[in-house]
């Protein structure tokens, strides 16, 4: 990890680089290092110390980092709260943490985060104090009297969570250590070319493990941050051409709306790893090499592992680049392709769990002992809860086990009908979900959108029944506008359980 034996090492290597700008303020790696030993003499003053918890409520920009490495230097678990929640969604946050303090910003999306958290306060005993940050941008200035605490804060001490979707439940949050969030940065850095000599538009926001992950790889590469609080596709394409910037990850419906922007100027931008989220990954790839000569690649990561677990290559054909999984980035970290009912451990193009292992799985679910021993194995591998197989050296990613279909006894991956019914002509792109039938099992029902919303039903399945396995043929196609779709900090997904209502909906008429 050359060598560094702190977290807070990482902002002395290069300490005259621009570390960072947000909107108008801009902090080199000095400057950043200088501001968190001083609110780390803030937090210590309040009584704050190892092992405590604190929650950031707030946007992207200076104070965030300023927050991260304070934490950092004195053993303070941060726990980020997205700044979309609502007062009751970020109270399970706060009373999950047992945080002692909670940071919101004082005017940012028109909400009142300093009166939730003062609601939260009340209802919540651990909390101790609130402190509202005027200008999140940058960094919060403290009484510069105040000593500096000895460093007490471990590499082996949790550093930062990242929540779950939540789908199933209330999330839980992914506790990462300093040691594996600074080995992490340094291996994305390596993967991805990240040197001083790069920018990185950080477009996704911080409390997602994707937006995270890209800010301490550009930290970590010796790289500068340009923090966007808001994502604006047309504000993103300005940025790239005016900060020169080379590295900017995220999902496949950002890198579109970016590529749509009318006269861009996309030139310095050499590194677009992203996750598919909206099923336009092959659109993102085609058109990102045509126009720019940019060769963007598809990603795997989650909460638990961390984002850019494994990436794609550059240097693949597209056809491979526009593929979710690829290889790990690191020797480090290890994966298996396990059968879902046995549990042995299966060889190349066989379907079934993904299940990774190495430095970069958390520690383990805030306070829920009972949900992480049911995520990993008796010999400390991580379930992913992901259908994927194995390709030699790499892996790709199918969809999540819950959406694999299960038809006529066949394990399904959902994709491989989507990617056929694309191949009608007229059908943009589709979404296909299983609905379980008593005395059948999964009945799979597609989602279809077309170019003028006109469709010959059944002659697009007599197209499936010449060209597929009759049992992976759709039981219903359903003509949609779109799908119904979720804003979440990784970027914007399709809503498979919303689908799968719809689906059960349909076929009970």
């Amino acid at each position: 990890m050359n060598q560094l034996t702190s977290f807070g090492a990482l902002l002395e290597i290069s300490p005259n680089q621009r570390a960072l700008t947000c909107k108008s303020f801009s902090a080199t790696f000095g400057e950043l290092r200088y501001a968190s030993l001083r609110y780390a003499a803030y937090l210590s003053s309040a009584g704050l110390k190892r092992g405590d918890t604190i929650c950031l409520w707030l946007p992207d920009g200076g104070a965030w980092l300023q927050l991260l490495f304070a934490a950092a230097h004195i053993g303070i678990l941060v726990v980020p709260i997205s700044t979309r929640f609502k007062t009751k969604e970020a109270q399970h946050i706060v009373s999950t943490a047992k945080a002692k303090a909670i940071f919101v910003p004082t005017d940012f999306l028109n909400f009142d985060y300093a009166e939730s958290a003062r609601l939260i306060q009340s209802e919540v005993d651990c909390v101790k104090f609130i402190v509202e940050v005027n200008n999140p941008e940058e960094f919060i200035l403290v009484d510069s009297t105040l000593p500096v605490p000895k460093e007490t804060g471990h590499l082996s001490d949790g550093l930062c969570t990242f929540s779950t979707s939540g789908t199933t439940g209330q999330p839980k949050l992914a506790v990462h250590s300093q040691m594996g969030i600074l080995r992490h940065g340094l291996n994305v850095a390596s993967r991805t070319n990240i040197t001083n000599k790069n920018v990185m538009l950080c477009g996704l926001s911080l409390y997602g493990v994707l937006g995270f992950v890209q800010m301490i790889g550009a930290l970590s590469g010796g790289a500068s941050c340009v923090f966007m609080q808001i994502f604006e596709p047309a504000r993103a394409a300005q940025l790239i051409e005016s900060e020169g910037i080379t590295h900017f990850f995220g999902s496949d419906g950002m890198f579109a709306a970016v590529l749509n922007i009318p006269n861009a100027k996309l030139s310095s931008w050499k590194w677009a790893g992203f996750a598919e989220f909206a099923g336009m990954a092959r659109n993102v790839v085609e058109r990102a090499e045509k126009e720019w000569g940019l060769r963007a690649f598809g990603l795997y990561g989650s909460s638990e592992c961390f984002a850019l677990t494994a990436t794609e290559l550059k240097e693949s054909p597209a056809e491979i680049r526009l593929l979710a999984g690829g290889s790990p980035i690191s020797p480090e970290i290890s994966f298996r392709i396990v059968d879902v009912e046995s549990g042995a451990t299966l060889g190349n193009d066989k379907h079934g769990e993904l299940q990774i292992h190495g430095y970069n799985v958390m520690m383990g679910y805030l306070n829920n002992p009972q949900a992480t021993d049911a995520v990993l194995t008796s010999d400390n591998w991580y379930r992913t809860g992901d259908l994927a197989y194995r390709q030699d050296d790499r892996f790709i990613y199918l969809s999540r086990l819950k959406d694999g279909l299960r038809l006529s006894g066949y394990l399904v991956d959902p994709t491989e009908i989507e990617l056929f019914l694309v191949g009608y002509k007229g059908v943009l792109d589709a979404q296909v979900v299983g609905v379980s039938q008593t005395g059948i099992g999964d009945v799979a029902v597609a989602f279809v959108r077309t170019e003028d919303g006109n469709l010959d039903v059944a002659d697009l399945l007599s197209f499936c029944k010449a060209g597929i396995a009759n049992y992976k043929v759709p039981k219903h196609i359903i003509t949609v506008k779109d799908y119904p779709r979720l804003d979440g900090p990784n970027g914007t997904k399709i809503q498979k359980n919303k689908l799968r209502e719809l689906a059960q909906a349909a076929i009970l008429k």
